[in-house]
């Protein structure tokens, strides 16, 4: 039974010809984009709002992390309501 585990657990390494530090490789580059791609936003979001003298949504931004999407609605929509 530990042999089938063992087996199961490899399977998605053995069909996709990927080996756990590749695997770990591949998971740090996604996340380190996702990061940088996360800060570009925020610091766009955050420079905006302040400069607009929203109070609110600076805090939101400082506080909420969605990885850009709040930041880009209110860019390119809320900000330009006014």
């Amino acid at each position: 039974m530990a042999n089938l585990l063992n087996w199961l657990g490899d399977l998605p390494g053995q069909v996709f010809g990927i080996t756990t530090v590749t695997s770990i490789i591949g998971v740090t580059a996604l996340l380190v984009v996702l990061i940088i791609w996360s800060l570009i936003w925020k610091g766009l979001a955050l420079w905006k709002s302040g400069r607009k003298g929203d109070k609110v949504w600076f805090i939101v931004f400082l506080l909420v992390n969605t990885v850009g999407l709040l930041e880009i609605i209110y860019i390119y929509y809320w900000s330009k309501r006014r």
